[in-house]
């Protein structure tokens, strides 16, 4: 997923305001897992304005207090063991690992498809941040938070950043909401995979040749919300569950071809599915 990697770090502690409301009560009082399954549509490559359909897993939980959870295509933890506490305050620290698929298959614009395929690329990382709980009301959170990951795959070699800050906050038992923003940066290496043409790809395509450098790429929007279909998110059970994120390519990532002749710097990503807690 593309724009899933956008949005994901945003929402990494969206359970927050759930567990403010139901510390020592329902189903979040100890461990917990949601499981969840289904569709997302999103561009076939950052930058391209044509779309595809995926499936969509989705999984998150709390184990001993260490909460976990899929982030884009990939997992993320937060190992400070924090998350019963009654700590308006709470730390968030651990490892991600996700991978990264742009590029590799499904272009859809004929034109980007005579460019050289790019390998899949396995980036690790972290993610630290930390959010406040009960800003306007007893059951809401603030997080600020940023990821960092690095390619080990020999995909494209490079190093992202991602900060973001997200409001979350229940609006009955049974529906909840959360809203967030982010940006991602990225290095040269990561550029030049993604959005440089050389000599080679240009006779290939046609398209002029770019050099893409390092620096700001994108900065995003995102709003998910929840149900929880028996009315009490305390119990547990079926749910479901809808996000969407509009991105906004800027700087190099903007001007190259693969964006500016053949696709489109604004990025839309909506998502939906069915849960289940337990």
């Amino acid at each position: 997923c593309i724009s899933a990697a956008l949005c994901a770090p945003a929402f990494a502690q969206d359970s927050e305001f759930i567990k403010a409301e139901v510390v020592d009560r329902g189903v979040f009082a100890g461990d917990w897992v949601m499981v969840g399954v289904g569709a997302g549509y999103h561009p076939s490559y950052d930058g391209s304005d044509d779309y595809v359909l995926f499936p969509m897993p989705n999984a998150q939980g709390s184990v001993g207090g260490i909460e976990f959870g899929v982030r884009g295509p990939g997992l993320y933890a937060d190992l400070i063991a924090d998350g019963h506490s009654e700590n308006n305050v709470k730390f968030l620290l651990g490892p991600l690992v996700r991978a990264r698929m742009d590029r590799h298959s499904n272009v859809k614009d004929p034109i980007v498809r005579l460019l050289a395929k790019v390998d899949v690329a396995v980036e690790v990382g972290a993610s630290a941040g930390v959010s406040f709980s009960k800003i306007i009301n007893p059951y809401d959170s603030l997080t600020l938070s940023s990821d960092i990951q690095w390619d080990v795959a020999g995909a494209h070699n490079g190093r992202l950043i991602s900060p973001s800050i997200s409001y979350s906050t229940p609006l009955s038992t049974a529906i909840f909401t959360s809203v967030a923003l982010s940006a991602t940066h990225a290095d040269d290496n990561y550029a030049a995979t993604y959005f440089s043409i050389d000599q080679v790809g240009s006779s290939a395509s046609g398209l002029p040749q770019f050099d893409a450098h390092g620096g700001w790429k994108s900065y995003s929007a995102s709003m998910l919300g929840g149900v929880d279909l028996s009315g009490d998110v305390r119990d547990g059970g079926w749910g479901l569950y809808s996000f969407v994120t509009y991105s906004r390519l800027i700087n190099d990532a903007k001007r190259s071809p693969v964006t500016s002749l053949r696709g489109d710097a604004g990025q839309w990503f909506v998502a939906g599915g069915i849960s289940y807690t337990f």
